[in-house]
C-alpha cells in the first residue's frame, strides 16, 4: 500500500496548481470519488500524504488505485463540472443529494385562471415551481391553506373552459372558493389573487398582505362587501399563519441556515429556511459512514442544493467554516443564480451564531435518530444473513412478485430494500410479454432475464447487482431463477418467500430446505414488510393495467367508438363519469366525435341506465 501511496504522490506532485476537478478510481476503474480544487496540485497530493485525515477520508485512500483530472479556467466552472461527475458517476464516497424528482414542488401552472398543485416534476413549461419542499404534508398544507384563505378553487375544473357548465360546489356555498365557475370573477380579479398566493409562497407575506388590504378597500369602496369580508377574512388567517410559524429572527430576515453534524457512524446536514423572521421549512440529509460529509465538501453540496431550488436567499448562515477561496466561489456561485448579491458567512457571535447552534442541535439530534435506526435495520440484516449463510451482509435486496388476471395483463413487480429501507425510486415492473396462458414460473424467468440483463450497465440502479434476491413463491421459483442464473453465469442467493395456509410468511427456501424464521423477530418483520410490499405493488401495476383495459373497452362498446376514439374520450373528460353525464354539445368537441357518435354515446348510457 506504501509503495502504491507514494507513486500517487508523486503523479499528484506533477499537477499544475490551477482550478480543476480530479477523480479516484478504485483497482477496477470505477469512479468513487470525485472532488475540485482552486490548486489541484496542493488538495490532491493532500491525500497521499502521511497527515491526519478522518475515517471515511482514509478508507476512500485506501482504496484509490489511479485518479484522473480536468483543469478548468476558473473555480467557478471547477464548481459547476464537480457537480456534473458527481451526478454522472454518483461515486460512493461522494454525498449527493437525491434527484429533485424526489422532492415535492408547489406548481402554479400557466394561462388565464392558473391553479395551484402539487408535483414532483419539473418541465420547461411557463408553469411556475415553487420549493422543493421537505415533504408533501407540507406542501398539501399550504396548497389547503392557500385555497380556504384566498378562494383559489381546489376542483378540477379547467378555466375558461367550464365556466358556466354547472352550479357551483359547496366550497363556494361556504364561502371557501371564489367562485370562477360562476363568471362572475374576471381574469383581472383572479390574476390578484394569484399574486398574492405567489407572495405567500416566496415567504413574503407582508407583501401578501398589503395587497390583500389594498383589495379590501377597493372593496369596500366599490360597495361590494361581500368581497371586502372575503379578504379580511383573508387578512386575519394570513396573521394567524404568521404567528404560529417560530419566530426567531428580525422581522426583515430572509436567510437559509446550514449546519453539519458527522461522526465515524453517519452524518446529517439540517437546513432551516427562515423567511420574514419565521422558519418556514426545514430538510435534513443523512449521509451513511461510507461518504465523505464534512468542510471540504459543503459548498458542492450547497451548490448543488440551490441547483434544484426556486429561491436563493439574501444570505446564507454556516454553523461551520469552510475555506476562503471555497466561500468566495461559492457566494459567486448563488450570486450568478440568483443574479443579485448573496451572501455567505459563518456568525462568530450574536443572535445569528444563537440561530446556527440552534440549527446544529437538530441536525445531532436527527443524526442521533438516523444513527439509531440504522443500528436496528443493520442488526436485522446480520440476522438475516446468518440465518440465510450469507457470505455479505444483504445490503440490496430485490424482491419479485408475479401478478395477473387470467392471461391477460400479466406483470412482475420488483421491489427493493436498501440498507432495511424501501427505495420507491429503484422499484421497476415488467410487462410479460413471451409467455402463453397462465404460467408464473415462465413469467418470473421472463422478468429476471431482463433485469440481469442490466447488470453490465455503467449507470442507474439496475448496474448495482442485488446481494440477495427473494421471490414471492416456493421452491419452483426458486428453481426456475438458478436454472436461469446457471445459463447467464450469475451467482447471487435466490430464496422463495413461502407463506401459510392463512397467506401470511412463515419461511424461506431455496432449492433443498425450508428455513424458518418464526423465532427470529427482527427477521420475521424485515420479510414479512418485503413480501407485502411486493404484492402491494405488482397488484397495483395489474389493477391499473385492468381498469385502463376495461374502461376503455367498455366505450368501445357503443356503436362507431373504437379505441381512438375512446382513448380521445377520457383524456377529454377525464373519467368514465364524466363521460356518462355529457350532453351532446359537450361530445362533438372532442377530437374525431362526429353527432352521430354523440348521440350513439347519450343512448348508450341512458340504455345502460
Amino acid at each position: 500500500m506504501e509503495s502504491r501511496l507514494k507513486k500517487l504522490l508523486e503523479k499528484a506532485n506533477t499537477l499544475p496548481t490551477t482550478p480543476g476537478v480530479y477523480i479516484m478510481k478504485d483497482r477496477s476503474g470505477k469512479v468513487i470519488y470525485v472532488g475540485k480544487s482552486r490548486k489541484l496540485k496542493s488538495r490532491v497530493s493532500q491525500y497521499f500524504q502521511n497527515s491526519e485525515k478522518n475515517f471515511k477520508t482514509m478508507k476512500m485512500v485506501s482504496l484509490v488505485h489511479d485518479f484522473d483530472y480536468y483543469l478548468c479556467d476558473t473555480e467557478i466552472e471547477a464548481l459547476t463540472l464537480e457537480n456534473r461527475l458527481i451526478k454522472q458517476y454518483s461515486p460512493k464516497y461522494n454525498i449527493k443529494l437525491k434527484d429533485s424528482k424526489n422532492y415535492p414542488y408547489i406548481k402554479v401552472t400557466a394561462g388565464e385562471y392558473p391553479s395551484i398543485v402539487c408535483t414532483r416534476k419539473r418541465t420547461a413549461e411557463k408553469s411556475r415551481y415553487f420549493g422543493p419542499y421537505s415533504g408533501t404534508s407540507t406542501v398539501f398544507a399550504i396548497i389547503n391553506f392557500l385555497q380556504k384563505t384566498l378562494g383559489i378553487p381546489s376542483c378540477k375544473r379547467s378555466f375558461p373552459k367550464d365556466i358556466g357548465k354547472d352550479r357551483p360546489c359547496l366550497y363556494y356555498q361556504m364561502g371557501q372558493c371564489l367562485g370562477v365557475c360562476t363568471g362572475k370573477i374576471s381574469p383581472e380579479e383572479y390574476s390578484e389573487t394569484i399574486k398574492c398566493a405567489i407572495n405567500i409562497l416566496r415567504g413574503n407575506t407582508t407583501e401578501a398582505k398589503k395587497e390583500l388590504q389594498e383589495q379590501m378597500l377597493r372593496a369596500a369602496e366599490e360597495e361590494k362587501f361581500e368581497v371586502a369580508a372575503r379578504y379580511r377574512d383573508a387578512i386575519t388567517a394570513l396573521e394567524a399563519l404568521t404567528q404560529k410559524q417560530k419566530v426567531v429572527s428580525d422581522p426583515n430576515a430572509d436567510k437559509d441556515i446550514f449546519a453539519l453534524y458527522s461522526d465515524d457512524t453517519c452524518s446529517c446536514v439540517s437546513v432551516f429556511n427562515i423567511r420574514e423572521g419565521a422558519v418556514t421549512d426545514k430538510t435534513e440529509f443523512y449521509f451513511s459512514a461510507d461518504q465523505i460529509a464534512d468542510e471540504t465538501t459543503m459548498s458542492s453540496f450547497i451548490s448543488d442544493y440551490y441547483l434544484k431550488r426556486e429561491y436563493i436567499p439574501h444570505e446564507v448562515l454556516l454553523d461551520f467554516s469552510i475555506d476562503e477561496e471555497d466561500k468566495s466561489t461559492l457566494i459567486e456561485y448563488l450570486s450568478g443564480m440568483a443574479e443579485r448579491k448573496v451572501s455567505v458567512r459563518t456568525p462568530e457571535k450574536g443572535e445569528m451564531r444563537t440561530l446556527c447552534r440552534m440549527v446544529y442541535a437538530n441536525a445531532k439530534d436527527k443524526a442521533k435518530l438516523y444513527r439509531l435506526n440504522i443500528e436496528k435495520d443493520e442488526n436485522s440484516l446480520v440476522l438475516l444473513a446468518s440465518l440465510l449463510g450469507l457470505e455479505v451482509l444483504p445490503q440490496r435486496i430485490e424482491a419479485y412478485d408475479i401478478s395477473n388476471l387470467g392471461s391477460e395483463h400479466k406483470r412482475c413487480g420488483m421491489v427493493v430494500c436498501k440498507d432495511g429501507k424501501f427505495h420507491r425510486s429503484d422499484y421497476r415492473s415488467f410487462s410479460i410479454k413471451t409467455v402463453e396462458g397462465v404460467d408464473d414460473y415462465a413469467s418470473m424467468r421472463e422478468a429476471l432475464a431482463r433485469r440481469f440483463s442490466h447488470l453490465s450497465d455503467n449507470t442507474g440502479s439496475f448496474s448495482e447487482s442485488p446481494d440477495l434476491i427473494l421471490l414471492d413463491g416456493g421452491k419452483g421459483h426458486v428453481a426456475t431463477v438458478h436454472s436461469l442464473m446457471s445459463e447467464m453465469g450469475i451467482d447471487i442467493p435466490v430464496f422463495g418467500m413461502v407463506k401459510d395456509d392463512f397467506h401470511k410468511t412463515r419461511a424461506l427456501c431455496d432449492n433443498e430446505r425450508e428455513i424458518s424464521i418464526a423465532r427470529e423477530q427482527a427477521v420475521f418483520s424485515l420479510i414479512y414488510r418485503i413480501q407485502e410490499e411486493v404484492h402491494r405493488f405488482s397488484v397495483s401495476l395489474m389493477d391499473s393495467a385492468k381498469r385502463k383495459t376495461l374502461t376503455t373497452s367498455s366505450l368501445e362498446k357503443i356503436k362507431g367508438i373504437g379505441k381512438v376514439k375512446a382513448k380521445n374520450l377520457l383524456i377529454h373528460f377525464g373519467g368514465l363519469a364524466a363521460i356518462r353525464k355529457a350532453t351532446k354539445e359537450e361530445l362533438i368537441k372532442v377530437r374525431g366525435i362526429s353527432a352521430k357518435d354523440a348521440e350513439n354515446i347519450c343512448n348508450f348510457f341512458e340504455e345502460s341506465n
